[in-house]
């Protein structure tokens, strides 16, 4: 019995019936366009089923492209904030010369430090203990880094290292109670020491008398002496002066300029010295603040 399929003309003359009425439509719409508005429609209802098997590659496509421009985007804010950061320590120095440059005329002759080694580092981690104040970054002694070396941010002195390990290290802010500093005053060169009160945004002036010229919104800079820090950097600015005759000596407190409460990225500084020999600074090294006095006092 035969099937419904296997009636009507042969397969190859159904071929040749499609491949003639092809041609003749191919002509048609070659010389004559009859098919244009057909193809229209015909594109319209395609199209939705074109985006849609199209839609993985392009979603692919566009993620790799966010993805690369997120990358470019990190790459580019990492060194334009370092580049910042560099800059920032620069013009420091930049305007404190321009200030003292009334002062140093007839010194024009005097030879003029090189450039010091800088580094960025990045915060790592802030020590929670309520009693003390100190931060860890993330460049240790396979990068040079050596105890009581300086540390900075944009604004001033951060602090110096405390101890020193492969990978990170350990920085005592100066806002801490067991650190000092040596300052001077941009206005009249008076000299004082700055002692962290265990406050982010206090320092205490130790012993000053009260016939001491120091007045509200002085300057105050690092003055190198002690050779821990260099000498010329931005620490703090007087916030009150009170001349109680009570006591002994005035009370006077300053403000850090340095940001210690929203720290993130930091400038490690290497003295002239540290640059001719680097490999004395590269072994781990724990150092005490409470030993500074006494490295002083026997010339370490």
């Amino acid at each position: 019995m035969d099937t419904i399929f296997t009636r009507g003309p042969s397969i190859n003359s159904r071929l040749a019936l499609a491949l003639a009425l092809s041609v003749m439509l191919i002509v048609v719409d070659h010389k004559f366009d009859g098919f244009s508005s057909t193809r229209v429609y015909l594109n319209s209802l395609i199209s939705p089923i074109q985006y849609i098997a199209n839609l993985p590659s392009v979603m692919l496509s566009e993620s790799a492209q966010r993805l690369t421009s997120h990358q470019q985007l990190l790459s580019e804010n990492e060194r334009l904030t370092n580049r910042l950061l560099m800059m920032s320590e620069r013009l420091q120095r930049f305007e404190i010369l321009q200030t003292e440059n009334v002062q140093l005329r007839k010194l024009l002759d005097a030879p003029v430090k090189p450039e010091m080694r800088k580094m960025v580092a990045e915060l790592m981690a802030v020590d929670n203990n309520p009693f003390s104040q100190q931060i860890v970054i993330n460049k240790g002694a396979i990068d040079g880094v050596f105890p009581l070396q300086s540390v900075l941010d944009d604004r001033g002195i951060v602090g110096q290292v405390m101890e020193v390990g492969t990978t990170n290290s350990r920085v005592l802010l100066i806002s801490d109670v067991t650190h000092a500093i040596p300052v001077r005053s941009v206005r009249n060169n008076i000299r004082f020491i700055a002692s962290g009160s265990g406050s982010l945004d206090e320092l205490i002036l130790e012993h000053v008398p009260h016939s001491v010229d120091v007045k509200e919104d002085d300057l105050l800079l690092s003055s190198g002496l002690g050779q821990v820090f260099p000498e010329g950097y931005p620490v703090a600015r007087v916030s009150s002066v009170v001349r109680d005759e009570s006591l002994p000596f005035a009370t006077v407190m300053a403000e850090p300029l340095a940001r210690l409460d929203r720290l993130k990225y930091l400038l490690l500084i290497w003295p002239e010295l540290v640059q001719e020999k680097p490999e004395e600074v590269l072994p781990p090294y724990k150092f005490l603040p409470q030993d500074t006095a006494q490295q002083e006092e026997n010339g370490q």
